[in-house]
């Protein structure tokens, strides 16, 4: 019997353990896609106790209303393990809530979040124990001592001790980015933090508060829109901005990507509607969403942006819960949509005109990930190898087999030695140990190939495949 997550954790082979601990397990890490808050790596927040980190919990913003920050994942396994709500975003003592996820996390067997928590122990922590109901204590001591006195557990600290060479942080093009102009201009922040340009509340015209977004849009570059083309125009003006402070890359967040025919006047004619709070149809939503998509793919282009597209979720699937906590409170699930046809109209309308960027495609549905590796390799171009991506497995798709079937599908139908490897997608600062992971999985897998004798045990091409996927290839794609 193995160990439990001893250092040769999910390393099955000699030739993975050495892939790991001689080419991978040391190099930086870049996490071009998080939600981390760049005001607290500025401030170097300190936590003061574990569930701070782990849980967040109910906050109340500046303008009044409520909102609850934290990790969905966390949230879901204690929901999954009976847990009254108000222990998960209610007020109840943090040490209490603690514990309600220690006992939760004991069942969660084969869970991701089961890994994830204990790396994040181990490695943050020195905890080599288990965590559950009857260490709860212990452990609640150990970490909560460490954060509140350790000079390596603010922000700042964490970040540099997971070897971070770059953060890229989600915004919105309404954002002033003064966190990030502070940070930029303090000397004592090695680490690159780089604003993502994140315009979904321009794009998806058919969620609720689209048009109070857009005269928050209108405030900002001062001027009122008419027409389809004024918000392209401030949404690039928004964009020269981001790009000005560091921006490398951009994210639309959809629930799924729109096949319409389109053009300026179906697009003008949806917005006026919008605007004037008439209600949309589903046809006319979806051509102005992909008129938008289409000309935000060419101001990618025109500005050196990588675009991310994100989609096939369902969210708020849950009304009483929704009406209760509002979005992003973890009630979402994998959606069942079509994108092929959208997004191969979306990159052969971009590719037509030689304006299509670096883009990286991420389904939240697994079923996905061969179409979009046989659409990727349609769409190649010598910019960049590997500048169309599969992009990391996303959200619920981040598990091992998540992992590995992403990684296995990408080899099958492309070239698994330019992928740019793994991102946190966490709005905590002790997710980087899911680089840790990955990079295990990803040399474990190459590893297995190699003893079964499908590639040669050939050292100075698997250090270029482990190091490019680990660190490099990100490196070069993002221009860092």
């Amino acid at each position: 019997m193995k160990a439990f997550m001893d250092k040769d954790f999910l390393l099955d082979t000699p030739t993975a353990r050495h892939l790991y601990h001689d080419y991978s397990a040391d190099l930086p890490i870049i996490d071009y896609h998080c939600h981390i808050p760049p005001q607290e790596i500025y401030e170097d927040r300190r936590f003061e106790n574990i569930a701070q980190v782990w849980l967040g919990g109910h906050q109340v913003l500046p303008d009044g209303s409520d909102a609850y920050f934290g990790d969905h994942y966390k949230w879901r396994v204690m929901r999954s393990n009976g847990v009254p709500e108000e222990y998960i975003t209610g007020d109840k003592p943090d040490r209490e809530r603690f514990q309600k996820f220690a006992e939760a996390l004991e069942m969660a067997i084969g869970n991701p979040m089961y890994t994830w928590c204990h790396l994040e122990l181990k490695k943050y922590f020195g905890y080599d124990g288990v965590l559950n109901g009857d260490t709860a204590e212990e452990v609640w001591n150990l970490c909560n001592d460490k954060l509140q006195h350790d000079p390596k557990m603010t922000v700042r600290g964490l970040i540099e001790q997971s070897n971070v060479a770059m953060v890229g942080t989600t915004d919105d093009p309404i954002d002033s980015l003064e966190w990030h102009k502070k940070i930029k201009e303090d000397p004592t922040i090695k680490v690159v933090v780089a604003p993502s340009f994140r315009p979904d509340k321009a794009t998806n015209i058919l969620k609720p508060g689209f048009a109070s977004y857009i005269h928050q849009l209108e405030k900002v570059v001062g001027r009122e829109f008419k027409c389809v083309g004024c918000v392209i125009s401030a949404l690039e003006e928004r964009l020269k901005f981001f790009v000005e402070m560091g921006c490398r890359a951009a994210d639309q967040g959809l629930d799924y990507v729109p096949c319409a025919e389109t053009d300026a006047d179906k697009a003008t004619a949806a917005f006026k509607k919008a605007m004037a709070g008439e209600p949309l149809t589903k046809e006319e939503g979806d051509a102005y969403t992909a008129y938008v998509l289409l000309a935000m793919g060419r101001l990618y282009k025109k500005y050196g942006v990588v675009m991310q597209i994100h989609y096939s979720c369902l969210r708020n699937p849950n009304a009483k819960m929704f009406q209760k906590l509002g979005p992003d409170s973890g009630f979402d699930m994998i959606a069942v949509t079509d994108g092929s046809v959208a997004l191969s109209k979306l990159l052969s309308n971009l590719t037509e005109t030689d304006e299509c960027p670096r883009i990286i495609l991420y389904s939240l549905n697994p079923s996905d990930f061969d179409m979009l590796g046989t659409l990727m390799g349609s769409f190649q171009g010598d910019e960049v190898p590997g500048k169309i991506q599969l992009g990391s497995a996303w959200w619920f798709c981040d598990t091992n087999d998540g992992m590995y079937q992403q990684m296995r599908t990408l080899a099958r139908l492309g070239l698994l030695g330019n992928f740019i490897g793994m991102l946190t997608d966490s709005r905590s600062f002790l997710s980087y140990t899911r680089h840790e992971l990955f990079r295990r999985l990803m040399c474990n897998l190459i590893g297995e190939w190699v003893e079964n004798g499908q590639y040669p045990n050939d050292e100075k091409a698997l250090k270029k495949i482990v190091e490019g996927i680990s660190y490099y290839n990100a490196k070069r794609y993002f221009n860092l």
